[in-house]
């Protein structure tokens, strides 16, 4: 790494690392806020419940729900030790001390910062361009998340940052040398139509991009509506005339309209409730656009993002797809959507007051497992969606549980070309399609977890840490051992049949004769199991 790499990647661990310590814990007023908020949305749900003659699951166990939080907030499996120290303790507050901690983590920090990546900037997952722009946006969304800014800020910055600095839109820091959200409009590659179809699906949960070329007979949204809104980003103008790359730009503040391609009809700039904004001299339009957006008089903004969320703590949303609100995909449950869209709001959209909200509820910790015809409709909420995880929840996971770890210089935030197992291993597992419950494994993924050399080399006895630690430990004894490893691997004690099983396998020594290749193989075996790669 040279020596300008070490002091970028520095300064941003520094900036990262202060943020965090100067975390506020939750105060007594918004804690009870939550609480009666999630006892309002299990209201909700349970009327809805006795109306349809539904019976939901059971509460989770202690261990289904460790497992399932930790992978949705901090974006990983728990350490043995966690695992081990949370199914001792007996305190009624537990599952509460749980969230709160997870929550004032630095691996909260880590996955919301994919999750909002996920969100605003998909072209990643396939555009060459765009992924190499990734870890400086991934750095400006850590830097807001640390300081808890409230997610109506977080977008309002995105949407005006100045573009015109002098500098090259691929590059991760404004003129004043900090991280910026530039490399978002880098790959939208700075089109008024391609900002429109974005930022409308992302913030306001609306496809309005069906109705760039025509309108639709039955689509609410029409063709003169698309490009009045895309007419906010009309002032954008390149300034290195090169189509393949977006180099240097600058806005011209007071052009607020454009031409619909071939019907030669000139639009004004008008939002998508029909109204004008207030204009003013010299003021970007997109500072109007985006005063708007992050009203709490906008009837889309906090019902959009609040939809998203729960579809990333349940599986499918309130309204599902998520960012599809039309007149004809209606949400499940429109009452329990008007109030948490209002809670929200009334809360300045804090993002952390609405997550803890969401998790505290019952309905969030039902289990997966199914005890009744009736909860089959996922969006009955009775019982929890199982959900495929992502890449980086994936490849996490299995660091966390064989004990490696990548070395700091294959994670510098913003090396363009990144290396190394994780990156390697996130190249193969990169989403095909957004959905949390439909992902799907393919041959040559299902292949790199069986026989990968990660894998392989992680679950040999010369190289993993947690094969390591457990074979070696003298006073440990067969049965304890492969505990260890069901709570390294699926965060649970085994059940009675799989401890008598896999105890006799493991004496006999297995195929080799040898103990501990034996305990190599059932570890192999659990990492390898469905119930390892799915939040349940």
């Amino acid at each position: 790494m040279s020596l300008s790499s070490r002091q970028t990647h520095c300064r941003l661990s520094v900036l990262v690392v202060t943020a965090a310590l100067s975390f506020a814990l939750t105060s007594p007023a918004k804690a009870d806020d939550a609480r009666d908020l999630a006892a309002r949305i299990d209201m909700h749900l349970e009327s809805r419940w006795k109306a349809d003659g539904v019976t939901p699951a059971d509460r989770s166990d202690d261990a289904e729900f460790l497992r399932r939080v930790s992978l949705h907030i901090g974006g990983t499996i728990p350490p043995v030790s966690e695992a081990r120290r949370f199914l001792r303790d007996e305190s009624p507050d537990k599952r509460e001390r749980l969230l709160n901690g997870l929550l004032d983590g630095p691996q909260y920090l880590t996955n919301f910062s994919h999750f909002w990546r996920r969100v605003m900037m998909p072209e990643g997952n396939t555009d060459f361009q765009a992924r190499a722009q990734l870890p400086g946006f991934e750095a400006w969304l850590r830097q807001h998340l640390a300081k808890n800014t409230h997610y109506d800020a977080v977008v309002k910055e995105l949407l005006t940052v100045p573009l015109d600095t002098g500098r090259a839109m691929n590059s991760p820091f404004d003129g004043a040398g900090n991280v910026s959200p530039l490399p978002f409009f880098q790959a939208k590659q700075i089109k008024p139509e391609n900002l429109a179809a974005a930022t409308s699906r992302m913030f306001l949960g609306l496809r309005i991009e069906c109705a760039q070329c025509h309108d639709h007979p039955t689509d609410t949204w029409k063709r003169q509506q698309f490009w009045g809104y895309a007419a906010f980003f009309a002032g954008i103008e390149r300034i290195d005339r090169n189509e393949e790359f977006v180099g240097r730009v600058k806005e011209v503040f007071d052009r607020r309209e454009l031409t619909i391609p071939e019907v030669d009809q000139v639009v004004q700039a008008t939002l998508l409730d029909g109204t004008s904004p207030q204009w003013r001299t010299r003021v970007s339009s997109r500072r109007e656009l985006a005063d708007w957006t992050t009203s709490k008089k906008n009837p889309f903004f906090a019902k959009a993002t609040v939809n998203r969320l729960w579809g990333h703590f349940f599986g499918v949303g309130i309204v599902d797809p998520v960012d599809d609100f039309t007149a004809t995909n209606k949400p499940s449950h429109p009452e329990l959507l008007d109030e948490l869209a209002a809670d929200f709001a009334a809360h300045d959209f804090d993002l952390k007051y609405l997550i803890r909200a969401i998790t505290s509820t019952k309905a969030y910790q039902l289990t997966s497992r199914k005890s009744h015809d009736t909860q089959d409709q996922p969006q009955q909420f009775a019982r929890m969606t199982v959900q495929g995880l992502t890449g980086e929840q994936l490849f996490d996971s299995l660091a966390v549980a064989v004990g490696f770890f990548e070395p700091t210089q294959q994670q510098n935030v913003f090396a363009f070309n990144q290396s190394g197992p994780r990156a390697e291993f996130l190249e193969l597992f990169s989403p095909d399609n957004n959905s949390n419950t439909e992902r799907q494994t393919s041959i040559l993924q299902a292949l790199a977890l069986m026989n990968g050399q990660f894998t392989s080399t992680a679950t040999n006895l010369d190289n993993s840490a947690t094969l390591a630690a457990v074979t070696e430990f003298p006073l440990m004894k067969d049965a304890a051992k492969i505990e260890t490893l069901y709570l390294a691997a699926l965060t649970r004690k085994p059940h009675t049949a799989e401890l008598e099983r896999l105890t006799k396998y493991v004496e006999s020594g297995g195929p080799t004769k040898n103990q501990k290749a034996a305990l190599a193989d059932v570890f192999w075996a659990l990492l390898n199991s469905s119930e390892f790669l799915f939040n349940h």
